[in-house]
Order: C-alpha cells, then structure tokens, then sequence
C-alpha cells in the first residue's frame, strides 16, 4: 500500500466537522484549529450557505453561533432537531453570550455542549472529541422502553401511553428515557444532569426539576400518572 493510499484512507475516516460562524476572524480560527485536530471541515458565514451545503453532505458534528445572521442559531437549532435526517448530528453552540438563560436556552433546544467566546483551541477541541465519543455510544437498534402502559421509541424519538402520542421536548425525552432505563433506581438530580445533558453544569439542580415538572404535566395530561416519583433527599425515580 503506497503511501498516497494510506494518506486517502486516513483521510476519508476523519469525523467532518460543519462550523457555522459569521466573524471571518473566527471562522479561520476555528477551521484551522480543526484541521489541525484531525478532523476535516468547512465552514460558512450563513445559514443560508450552511442548509445548502447539508442537503450535499451530512457532517459529524455541527459547531453553531448563536448570533448569527438572518436566523439566530438557536432557531437554527431547533430546525435541525426537529428533521429526522438532521435530528441525531451532535451541535455544539458557540457563542460569545454567557447568561445561564442562554446556555440553558441551547442545551434544552437538544444542543450537546457550548463553549463560550473567547475560548482556547485546546479547549475547543477537547470538547469536541468529548462530544464525538458520546454520540458514537449511542446504539441504532431499535430499543422500546415501558413502563404502566408508557412506550418509548429510542430510535424513532416517540412516546406513546394507551395509544396516544405525547409531544415532549429532546431534553423531556432524554430524561424520560433515562429514567426508565433505571426503572426501580432512585437517581440523584446530579447524575441526571451529568447523564441527561452530558456534563455537570456547575451543580445546577433548578433545570433537572423544572424539566421533571413539566414531563410529569404532559404525561399527566395523557393519563399517566404518578409515573415519576420524587425520592426526598435524592431525586427521582419510575
């Protein structure tokens, strides 16, 4: 094998990173900061550039401003969680806002990380390999979990209780299904939020109730009741 093949071999195993960013500063920042990492890349000053180029080529991974021109990367965002074909590729949200409101506002939308402008390139790509190594665990055989009448699709993202379909957010799912993939098991909020939204967000507990209260509304108003316990003192549990 000559080493041509080899370099051709090596390079069509590279994850393909899509970056979505209209600072041209940046942008270069970061495309170079890829290639460098290993990974292939292309980068685009729209959104409108970026849709085109993802109906040609489906990326491993998707780092999105939320500032952006003619649509907010947050409704980007949810455009792309809400197409099957898009629904499942990691984002990580890039962004030079630092509140809790928009950090929040991004991971609850289905984002898997952020990181905050001004940040280093090492930095940068340490979350991107942490990103990448957990969507390659996650498994595409078709799982269903139940529980009381309750039915959850993994692969095809629906919830279902006496034939009726509830409509939960990604983040609502994922809590869901976490919980019942350790039916019996009391979990900590802690876990949860390591476990649900991928990391510890600096011990912020409010989010993990908030998502729990709302979940429990909207199985309630389906008729499932009482599905998700409170365990005082710890957490939750089915």
């Amino acid at each position: 094998m000559g080493l041509k093949q080899i370099f051709l071999e090596r390079k069509l195993t590279m994850p393909f990173i899509y970056c979505v960013e209209d600072d041209e500063g940046i942008r270069e920042l970061i495309t170079c900061a890829l290639k460098s990492g290993g990974y292939s890349a292309a980068a685009f000053e729209t959104p409108d550039a970026f849709t085109r180029a993802l109906r040609q080529k489906t990326p491993d991974l998707i780092l999105l401003d939320i500032m952006l021109p003619e649509t907010d990367g947050i409704t980007l965002l949810k455009a792309l969680k809400s197409d099957r074909a898009t629904a499942e590729i990691p984002v990580i949200m890039v962004t030079a806002k630092t509140s809790e409101l928009d950090k929040v506002g991004g991971l609850e939308e289905g984002a898997d990380d952020y990181i905050t402008k001004p940040f280093g390139v090492m930095e940068l790509l340490s979350r991107i390999k942490a990103v990448l190594r957990r969507a390659a665990k996650k498994t595409a055989p078709v799982e269903v979990l139940a529980a009381d009448g309750l039915a959850v699709d993994i692969a095809r993202h629906t919830v279902v209780y006496q034939e009726q379909e509830i409509a939960l957010t990604f983040k609502e799912f994922e809590l869901l299904a976490y919980l019942l993939r350790n039916r019996g098991i009391a979990v900590s909020r802690d876990t949860l939020m390591t476990k649900v939204w991928g990391f510890n967000y600096e011990g912020e507990t409010r989010t993990v109730d908030m998502h729990v209260k709302t979940l429990r509304q909207k199985l309630e108003q389906a008729g499932c009741v009482d599905l998700i316990k409170t365990v005082r003192g710890i957490g939750y549990k089915i």
